[in-house]
């Protein structure tokens, strides 16, 4: 059972972060586009703001394929010298609340764009319905509770030889 969560969360995370590295290309492309057409008098227009779209898409879509391959900032100084047994009672609890906080997180941002879509709100420049990003966020969120959901799981089974 865990082994299917597991790849199916690989999977899924997979898919997500090629995605994001879409988004990063697209960003830098505009950028550099725009750094070029600026010295021609004529940079792009809205550029900021399809920047700041793809830098949101590109951080959000890689928040569960970080946390598989734990390239999370962490900071262990104490935890280094737990035993093993107290290691994975912490990294269960710290699992377990962060999932409990993503999933929160995902709620409330849904209900912010939600909001957003209801106002008819967009962007200054380029007039860009913008709460589809944030509903992506959202979905991107979910996807890290997930993989956090499987971690938490996978810390309340016994290790291979462990009884």
């Amino acid at each position: 059972m865990i082994k299917t969560l597991e790849k199916m969360s690989a999977l899924l995370n997979k898919w997500f972060v090629w995605t994001g590295g879409v988004a990063l290309l697209a960003m830098t492309i505009i950028a550099c586009a725009n750094m070029l057409m600026r010295p021609l008098g004529s940079p792009l227009k809205g550029a900021y703001e399809l920047v700041g779209f793809a830098g949101a898409l590109t951080v959000a879509f890689a928040l569960g394929y970080t946390q598989i391959s734990r390239s999370h900032i962490a900071v262990d100084i104490l935890a280094s010298r737990y035993s093993k047994r107290t290691k994975r009672i912490i990294n269960s609890i710290n699992s377990f609340f962060c999932t409990i906080f993503f999933v929160l997180v995902a709620w409330q941002v849904s209900v912010f764009a939600t909001t957003i879509w209801k106002r008819g709100e967009t962007s200054e420049t380029l007039r860009i319905i913008y709460h589809p990003f944030v509903y992506l966020v959202a979905l991107c969120c979910l996807l890290l509770a997930y993989t956090l959901l499987v971690d938490f799981i996978k810390t309340l089974l016994p290790e291979r030889g462990e009884q």
